[in-house]
């Protein structure tokens, strides 16, 4: 089965002790499995809280009113049943003749049609294509685990700007300068780097005044041609605004519920 499907079983406890062991030990050593599982356990959760908050509704006066005034529903008397005559199916023997020859006949013909079926295997169907991942999903993924990590949130300390300069240029192959954001309300934390579509990515992290953690992104890039425009795009509760220049794709990535982060990227685009 899928990776994703072990993880959704073991998660529900629906998977036997041997596997639970296995799957224990995979979540330990593999950070692919082990980032699965947490989006996983992180969607179930936001469901789990969803749903709760649903039951929280209080019930409409009227429906309740309508509830109690409903009068019970009258029992039906059972209608008579009808009997049938009974029918006497036992075959003569003439009949019972006939009817095996038919078979014989029948069978006979379907086997001569299989045994001239040639003894190739049959045919695969196709597979259905992989959806297309890019960059912006891992960062979407990245973004919901470390936004909820406090005390290990970057890599490298905000006092330490020459070594994420150097460590991070050299690693991405880009040459940045880290904005400052403080107008918009954000506090540079430090940095942290990680992979995406297979490419290294550099990361600035800022923290707002409500705790709220907004990243930017940024990834060498030359298969794409650059124009500047910014596009973005919510997945679930993870807002990403991203555009390309000279080669190198850049993402600005915070909270859905952050309403100034085309702001935001736009004074990124400016300074970085």
């Amino acid at each position: 089965m899928p990776l994703e499907t072990r993880l959704s079983a073991f998660m529900d406890g629906e998977t036997s002790r041997e596997e639970k062991e296995e799957l224990e030990r995979l979540i330990a050593s593999d950070p692919e499995a082990r980032r699965i599982f947490d989006e996983l356990k992180h969607g179930s959760d936001v469901g789990r809280k969803a749903f709760d908050e649903v039951l929280k509704e209080p019930v409409p006066l009227a429906l309740v009113r309508s509830i109690k005034s409903a009068q019970a529903p009258k029992a039906r008397e059972p209608a008579p049943r009808l009997s049938r005559p009974s029918l006497k199916l036992a075959p003569t023997g003439r009949q019972a003749l006939a009817a095996a020859l038919i078979l014989f006949v029948v069978g006979g013909g379907i086997g001569y049609l299989v045994g001239m079926q040639p003894s190739g295997a049959p045919a695969a169907a196709p597979a259905s294509p992989a959806p297309n991942r890019t960059w912006l999903d891992d960062i979407a993924a990245y973004h919901r685990i470390y936004a909820h990590q406090p005390r290990h949130i970057v890599e490298v300390q905000a006092t330490e700007v020459d070594e994420i300069s150097k460590w991070l240029t050299g690693t991405v192959g880009v040459k940045f300068n880290i904005p400052d954001l403080a107008a918009d309300g954000l506090v540079f934390q430090g940095a942290r780097m990680f992979i995406a579509n297979g490419k290294p990515v550099g990361q600035l992290i800022y923290k707002d005044l409500d705790g709220d953690v907004v990243a930017i992104c940024f990834m060498k890039d030359e298969g794409v041609a650059g124009d500047g425009n910014f596009d973005e795009t919510i997945k679930d509760d993870v807002s990403i605004v991203s555009w390309h220049r000279s080669g190198t794709a850049y993402a600005v990535v915070g909270p859905s519920s952050d309403a100034m982060l085309d702001q935001i990227a736009d004074r990124v685009s400016s300074e970085i």
